[in-house]
C-alpha cells in the first residue's frame, strides 16, 4: 500500500516499461506454479490460485501466458524448487515493511534484502515484529472514468464489501480476503475496468517522512521492486 491511497501505486505501476511488466509476468507466474502445485489446477477448488488468475489478468499477463503457466506446473515440468516466505523490516523513521517472496534461494533473497534495507537507513526485523500493524484484505481497484459513485455502490450491494473509498481518477473497493476474486468477477460482470485485484496486507495506521526519508524509501521500495524473488510489498508510508 501506498500510504492512505493504492491509486497512486497502481497508476505509478502501470507506467513501467515492457521490461518490467515482464518481470512481473515471471513473479506472478512463479506465484501460479506454487499454487498449482499446492492446491492443484482448477481455480473452483483452489482459492489461492483464482486469487492470483485475478491479479494476473489485472496486471494484463495475456491468458494463454495464465493458461500455459498452469498446465506446465500441474504436470510437474516447471523445474524450481520455490517456496513462499515473508520477511518484515522498519525503513526509513520506523517505516514497517511487510514483504511476501517467492524464492528458490532463501539465504540468497534474506542476504539481498538485508542489503537493501541497510543501505536505505532502515534494517530487517523478525517475524512479528511489524505483521501486527497489517490486516489482510482483497483489495479491488476500479478505474473511475465515467464511473458514477452511487451506481457503483448499488451494483456491488450482494458482493461482500468493506468499504469503497473514492480517489481521484478511480475506486478502491475492499473486501474480506476471501471475497475478493467473487467480488471481482461481480465487478467486471458489471462492466467496470479493474486495474489491480489482490489479496493485500492493508496498514492499521500510517506514518509521514521527511522529504529526505521520503527519498531513501521510495529507493528502497525500488530496490525491492526490480528483485525477482520480491512479489509483494507492503508498507505504511503516509506519501
Amino acid at each position: 500500500m501506498s500510504g492512505h491511497s493504492k491509486w497512486k501505486n497502481i497508476m505509478h505501476k502501470k507506467e513501467k516499461t515492457d521490461a518490467q511488466r515482464a518481470k512481473v509476468f515471471t513473479k506472478i507466474g512463479r506465484e501460479i506454479s506454487l499454487a498449482v502445485r499446492e492446491g492443484g489446477p482448477d481455480p473452483v477448488s483452489n482459492a489461492a490460485l483464482k486469487d492470483l488468475i485475478a491479479k494476473a489478468k489485472a496486471n494484463n499477463v495475456p491468458n494463454d501466458n495464465i493458461d500455459r503457466v498452469i498446465k506446465k506446473a500441474a504436470g510437474g515440468n516447471d523445474g524450481a524448487n520455490y517456496e513462499v516466505l515473508t520477511y518484515e523490516g522498519y525503513g526509513p523513521s520506523g517505516v514497517a515493511v511487510y514483504l511476501r517472496c517467492v524464492t528458490d534461494n532463501r539465504n540468497r533473497t534474506a542476504g539481498d534484502l538485508r542489503h537493501y534495507f541497510d543501505k536505505c537507513g532502515g534494517n530487517l526485523g523478525q517475524t512479528g515484529s511489524v505483521n501486527w500493524m497489517f490486516e489482510k484484505k482483497g483489495v479491488i481497484i476500479i478505474d473511475g472514468e465515467d464511473v458514477d459513485e452511487d451506481q457503483l455502490m448499488e451494483d456491488l450491494l450482494e458482493a461482500d464489501i468493506l468499504d469503497i473509498v473514492a480517489e481521484e481518477g478511480g475506486f478502491e473497493v475492499y473486501t474480506a480476503a476471501e471475497a475478493m476474486s467473487d467480488t471481482n468477477d461481480l465487478v467486471l460482470a458489471k462492466g467496470y475496468t479493474v486495474l489491480s485485484a489482490e489479496v493485500a496486507q492493508v496498514p492499521n495506521n500510517y506514518t509521514e517522512l521527511s522529504d529526505e526519508d521520503g527519498e531513501k524509501m521510495q529507493k528502497l521500495l525500488d530496490m525491492l521492486d526490480d528483485n525477482d524473488d520480491v512479489t509483494d510489498v507492503w508498507h505504511n508510508w503516509d506519501n
